[in-house]
């Protein structure tokens, strides 16, 4: 192991290149091999994605002695040495926010600390937009799209659509079965989907579960969904993996992803409410573990917006991605 303290000109340099400078001996394939088995320490706190470093935080590289010497031991495979995702990317920049696409494992905000950048952080250095506030908020292992207002009176005016009911958001997500049952609804678009509700309960060290009759405290819950697409024996025991997609009309912490596990239907990859060892039947595409949760924020639709909103401009609008599931489906065919 070799350590070294970020200096002026390497501050805002992404952890590699800092290191690369600091250690010119060291293959950059193996700087992200370090960095895969979180063998890179940033103040002490173990890092698995190439983020940015600041003036003066210690960094240290755990890996063998030789290899800091440009050592004979043999670099990782090329496959290994790919970079991390960027963290986002603008989908859509209008008069008063930028919508992103956020990559799954990063945080959206400093609440449970991870040592690491944040996406509001990491927007308000990246870009022009000093003063970026976030919109809302989606899990740190979740992907796809987030409002972000450009200033203080933009997020005002954001904060009034979602009072009124004005944004409707979508997620698509893999989960085990086919998913049955809820009341037949069409919604604003003319889609059909099943309405399924609940009451959901938040404990005050973070963990929610899913009642099917009302408990003290309890918040009730809404989730409207439609199956895409099933693969038939894609997952353990020969269950079927269903593309689904999903539109909150409640949006309570952890809903999607509680709810339907409680129903039955666990979201592939999903740490806290599937089961470990179905979710350790399936391979990413990369070939290693599955990650993370297979559930994307892909749509965000805004109503009709009052002319006097600085978001007028957005009245009516849609704006989508694809989700960008990380997972190989054995077995699976569609149907």
């Amino acid at each position: 192991m070799r350590q070294f303290k970020v200096t002026a000109a390497q501050d805002g340099k992404h952890v590699v290149k800092a290191s690369s400078e600091a250690f010119p001996g060291l293959n950059q394939s193996d700087l992200f091999r370090a960095l895969k088995h979180k063998d890179i320490k940033i103040d002490g706190k173990r890092t698995s994605s190439d983020i940015a470093v600041k003036e003066g935080q210690l960094v240290e590289v755990w890996l063998p002695d030789e290899l800091f010497d440009g050592g004979a031991k043999k670099s990782a495979p090329a496959e290994e040495a790919k970079p991390e995702k960027e963290p986002f990317k603008i989908v859509c920049e209008t008069n008063g926010l930028i919508i992103v696409n956020k990559s799954q494992g990063i945080a959206v905000h400093s609440g449970k600390s991870t040592g690491e950048d944040t996406l509001i952080d990491l927007i308000r250095r990246k870009t022009k937009f000093k003063e970026a506030e976030l919109c809302h908020r989606i899990d740190m292992n979740t992907g796809g799209l987030v409002m972000v207002a450009k200033d203080k009176k933009a997020l005002a005016d954001a904060v009034k659509l979602f009072k009124d009911g004005l944004v409707t958001k979508r997620y698509r997500a893999l989960v085990l079965g086919t998913p049955e049952g809820g009341e037949g609804t069409v919604c604003d678009d003319g889609t059909l989907m099943y309405e399924v509700t609940g009451f959901l309960e938040k404990t005050k060290d973070g963990k929610v579960y899913i009642h099917d009759t009302k408990q003290p405290r309890d918040l009730a819950i809404a989730t409207r969904y439609r199956v895409l697409e099933t693969y038939r024996a894609a997952g353990p025991d020969h269950m079927d993996v269903s593309d689904i997609e999903c539109e909150l009309v409640t949006g309570r912490t952890h809903q999607i992803r509680a709810q339907f596990a409680h129903l039955g239907y666990p979201i592939v990859g999903d740490g806290n409410y599937g089961r470990a060892k179905q979710n350790s039947f399936f391979t990413a595409v990369d070939g290693g573990k599955v990650k993370y949760q297979q559930l994307f924020a892909c749509r965000i639709t805004l109503g009709k917006i009052p002319r006097d909103n600085i978001h007028f401009d957005v009245s009516g609008k849609s704006f989508r991605i694809e989700p960008d599931y990380g997972v190989m489906l054995k077995r699976g065919k569609k149907r």
